[in-house]
């Protein structure tokens, strides 16, 4: 059994509303939290994707206290679609991801996603491609400056992208301590409390894994896999995910605003839609939670289904 508890176990249940005989994919497996809870709610099927090889490593534990109804694959998201097809499976019950970076990877400080610990400066989730300390010593500074207000909205991007290529030039940077004591010398404190370096490690990270671009892949091919009554639960954890899931939810639901009555395009039919919004917002965490795991603050649930079925 898992002892990992992910974020909004509750809510995620409760939306994904796990049935027995289903099959369920959970995208992002990380510690199991979600795929075990799955299992323990159902006598269902669950296919785990995760592309960080730490993690399948850990699943196989799992997988054998559920013999026969926990598989795991090795890859990213963005491919689920041919990751299941080499398995023969083309229709799912239900659908969940836990975007962003995961609490193991987090703790860990070899891997280097986090400024709370030492560490080299890594962030690759599937241990292959250039790192982020690739990024950091040979991007030119205005398309540093440019990833870090893409990525995390940094306003400060252009000080900081000067700051690390003036340091550079001294000596490589090559650990997280060092990128956030450089990022630290040209920010003052936060006044909610957050390190100044939080955005640009962000950044950082979002672009050496292409999560964005994952998560618009990953959205499409999902709601391709669904069967009816199928349904899609993603958890995310900051704007820029929330915005790419909100989007792709409002267009899949057919909730787009109409358009104006003096646009020739309002004489046409609206198209009639495949799915129906589970969650007119997104859903938060409740104070109990975020007081127990700050790290839940963050997390924003929406929940979408294919019409149809049971």
């Amino acid at each position: 059994m898992s002892n990992h508890t992910p974020v909004m176990l509750a809510e995620v249940l409760a939306s994904l509303a796990p049935r027995d005989g289903g099959t369920y994919l959970d995208a992002t497996f990380g510690g199991g939290g979600y795929t075990d809870a799955i299992l323990q709610a159902a006598a269902c099927t669950v296919w785990a994707i995760d592309r960080d090889p730490d993690a399948i490593a850990r699943g196989a534990e799992l997988a054998a206290s559920y013999p026969g109804r926990l598989h795991l694959l090795h890859g990213a998201f963005g491919d689920m679609t041919a990751l299941l097809g080499e398995h023969g499976v083309s229709a799912l019950d239900g659908i969940v991801f836990d975007l962003g970076v995961s609490s193991f990877q987090l703790d860990q400080p070899e891997r280097g996603f986090s400024f709370r610990h030492d560490g080299p400066l890594d962030m690759r989730m599937a241990r292959t491609g250039p790192t982020a300390a690739d990024l950091v010593n040979r991007l030119p500074e205005a398309e540093l400056a440019d990833t870090l207000y893409e990525f995390a909205e940094e306003r400060a991007s252009r000080r900081i992208a000067k700051a690390i290529v003036a340091a550079r030039a001294i000596e490589p940077i090559t650990t997280t301590g060092r990128l956030a004591e450089v990022i630290r010398s040209v920010l003052p404190p936060d006044r909610s409390g957050h390190h100044p370096a939080t955005r640009s490690f962000q950044a950082l990270r979002i672009r050496v894994n292409d999560e964005l671009g994952q998560i618009t892949t990953a959205l499409d091919q999902a709601a391709s896999l669904l069967a009816p009554g199928g349904r899609l639960v993603v958890v995310s954890f900051h704007s820029l995910e929330d915005r790419l899931v909100k989007r792709f939810m409002i267009e899949a639901t057919g909730r787009t605003p109409g358009p104006s009555r003096y646009d020739p395009a309002g004489l046409l039919a609206r198209q009639d839609t495949d799915f129906r919004l589970l969650t007119s917002r997104a859903a938060k965490p409740g104070d109990a939670e975020t007081g127990a795991n700050p790290r839940a603050r963050s997390a924003r649930l929406r929940a979408m289904q294919r019409i149809g079925g049971p």
